[in-house]
């Protein structure tokens, strides 16, 4: 199977996340991440979804998630000409011999610092799966007490918007 990234933008409207996980979960699909925010159009949402299939289910539910009334443009993001990025927060166990290292750990990624206490600092960062996944790495020897890392958000590089100006259906 294979990792895909779906940005889907939808009618800002109630009950629209529902029916499209409701979408995946009836093929029987995991869905690996989930993001959904407001776009620079207070009436549409941008969900980024990162779903591991294959190709031919994954066209599949591509063309019955274009059917759904409230889906209004739907594009496979190729990670070579995207922009992705999640965010993690990580609560790592420090005493005063271990808490400069790793502060020095967070550094050496670009983390941030955002709470310090006297027996845990709780660091921030932004960025790939890959990055995150090998900050967790140099950070567990010290103790991870407490995580949490939000879904994927992505988009295409370059001036093109998949929005596409006018040719995006107008919502009412």
């Amino acid at each position: 199977m294979t990792r895909h990234t779906l940005s889907v933008l939808v009618e800002n409207k109630p009950g629209v996340l529902a029916r499209v996980s409701a979408l995946f979960s009836r093929r029987g699909f995991n869905i690996d991440s989930l993001a959904v925010g407001p776009t620079e159009n207070p009436d549409v949402s941008r969900m980024t979804i990162v779903v591991a299939v294959e190709d031919l289910p994954l066209e599949q539910v591509t063309k019955q998630l274009n059917k759904l009334v409230n889906v209004l443009k739907i594009v496979e993001l190729d990670p070579a000409t995207a922009v992705q990025r999640e965010l993690l927060l990580v609560k790592v166990r420090v005493d005063a011999a271990t808490r400069s290292q790793v502060v020095e750990t967070a550094g050496l990624f670009r983390a941030n610092v955002v709470d310090v206490v006297a027996d845990a600092v709780t660091i921030e960062c932004v960025g790939s799966p890959a990055k995150l996944a090998a900050l967790l790495t140099n950070l567990e020897p010290h103790g991870i007490r407490e995580m949490v890392q939000s879904g994927m958000v992505a988009l295409g590089r370059g001036g093109r918007s998949i929005a596409g100006g006018d040719r995006l259906r107008s919502v009412s």
